[in-house]
């Protein structure tokens, strides 16, 4: 795991943080959360109790959560609980506190949402058009995004009818596309853009997001009349895929006289 140690302020206070790049993730210091949150003379106490009764609980949560050397306030290096994001919810919703009430009815909220977006999924690109807007993305890239949306949805629907698995095997054929026309992975696309936990296609330019879209449907379509039956095959129909959109670019390029694969984000 390549290191990021770093420091975030929530109201006023210190709490340390990592970067872990293999998941692609923040790990949080557990008691700097707590201490924020209930405002505890000894944090450390105060988890150690809220472990116990998690444990009790039948929570998986403590089990799972992982331990980091993070800088302490006296210069050294502990061995310190930390929890990435979904975990340190978890851990607030077991804090009585008037500070955590706030992140408790958030999450009572987005839960509903959620629900309600499983009965009407139509719900679900009301949510992501808002969203864009507030970020204060032009309408015409907005536009493109939700239709790459779609095709990414035409295309995982496919896959699984081919027997994919989601999740790594997933990531794997997705990666195999990505090379194909960009002539980078994912992971070497985001760091070119500086990215770390963000989504990639969110900080693609409008060609970019055609091109990619063009990759993903080529792919949709050539395992439509292929019927690739096992992952091997699978991978080799998203290379051509993916080489369909990577002709289309360099054909660009070449016009242009111009890279289309940049590091500059979308909303610069």
């Amino acid at each position: 795991m390549k290191e990021n140690n770093t420091i975030k302020l929530f109201q006023n206070k210190k709490i340390r943080v990592e970067w872990d790049s293999e998941k692609e993730e923040w790990l949080f210091s557990i008691v700097d959360i707590i201490g924020v949150l209930t405002e505890s003379p000894n944090p450390r106490n105060y988890w150690k109790v809220l472990k116990f009764r998690l444990q009790k609980e039948n929570s998986q949560l403590v089990t799972n959560c992982n331990q980091l050397k993070l800088k302490s306030s006296d210069g050294k290096y502990y061995k310190t609980d930390v929890a990435n994001t979904e975990q340190i919810l978890r851990i607030i919703q077991s804090i009585p506190s008037p500070k955590a009430e706030p992140f408790k009815l958030w999450l009572a909220r987005v839960g509903k949402e959620r629900i309600d977006e499983t009965i009407d999924p139509e719900l679900t690109i009301d949510r992501a058009l808002r969203t864009y807007q507030r970020k204060g993305y032009s309408k015409e890239w907005i536009n493109q995004r939700l239709q790459s949306i779609q095709v990414r949805k035409e295309l995982t629907n496919e896959w699984e009818e081919r027997g994919v698995k989601r999740g790594f095997e997933f990531g794997i054929l997705t990666d195999e596309i990505t090379k194909a026309w960009s002539d980078l992975t994912t992971r070497k696309y985001k760091e070119l853009k500086g990215l770390t936990k963000e989504n990639l296609r969110d900080n693609m330019s409008t060609i970019e997001i055609v091109l990619n879209m063009l990759a993903e449907a080529s792919t949709t379509e050539i395992s439509k009349e292929v019927k690739p039956k096992n992952f091997d095959e699978n991978k080799k129909v998203a290379k051509l895929g993916g080489n369909v959109a990577g002709n289309a670019r360099k054909e660009i390029e070449k016009t242009t006289k111009k890279s289309i694969i940049t590091n500059r984000k979308t909303l610069q």
